[in-house]
């Protein structure tokens, strides 16, 4: 078995990025590391290998990358939940808070049956808002939402929290505090 490798150390910090004060937590340098993308896949699988799920649900736009390898590893297919106007066909929608106004998701109104096992990726979760959307948008599909995974949480933001309070359950790689 090949060594474990410290992730948290292939993920980049940029200082003041969107803006300052804000601890930006780059993921692609992980991603350009073999090694480490497939240590991240597979422990974001890890969890769900016994959860009987049916698909993945990943988040616009890093949660399509670990989603579709998720969903890979889990021999199960992938859902991508857009931003609004990016899917051709007819959708279900949801709005959520930004931090400065208002932001749309949807999934094709086909894209997950009633009763489905599904699991949410995405990159990072910091204050919830996005994932808690998406759980949202799936959930009126009729499906079972079995859990979320994340790369990155950001503790501090609450975002995890947020989402166990709406009874769903949440795991994550690596942890940093902070923005």
């Amino acid at each position: 078995m090949p060594e474990m490798l410290d992730l948290k150390s292939h993920i980049r910090t940029v200082p003041d990025f969107p803006q300052p004060g804000i601890m930006y937590r780059d993921i692609t340098t992980l991603l350009a590391h073999p090694q480490a993308l497939q240590q991240a896949v597979e422990e974001l699988a890890a969890p769900f290998r016994d959860a009987k799920i049916d698909v993945v649900a990943g988040i616009d736009a890093r949660g399509f990358i670990f989603g579709t390898a998720v969903a890979i590893a889990l021999g199960v297919g992938f859902v991508p939940v857009r931003k609004k106007g990016k899917l051709p066909f007819e959708t279900y929608e949801q709005d959520y808070d930004l931090e400065y106004g208002t932001d749309t998701l949807q999934i094709h109104a086909d894209a997950v049956g009633a009763g489905q096992r599904v699991l949410v990726i995405d990159d990072l979760i910091a204050t919830g808002g996005t994932a808690e959307a998406a759980i949202k948008l799936l959930r009126r599909t009729g499906c079972d939402i079995v859990g979320t995974a994340f790369v990155i949480d950001l503790p501090d933001l609450g975002g995890a929290a947020r989402l166990e309070e709406i009874g769903v359950s949440v795991s994550s790689l690596v942890t940093f505090s902070g923005h």
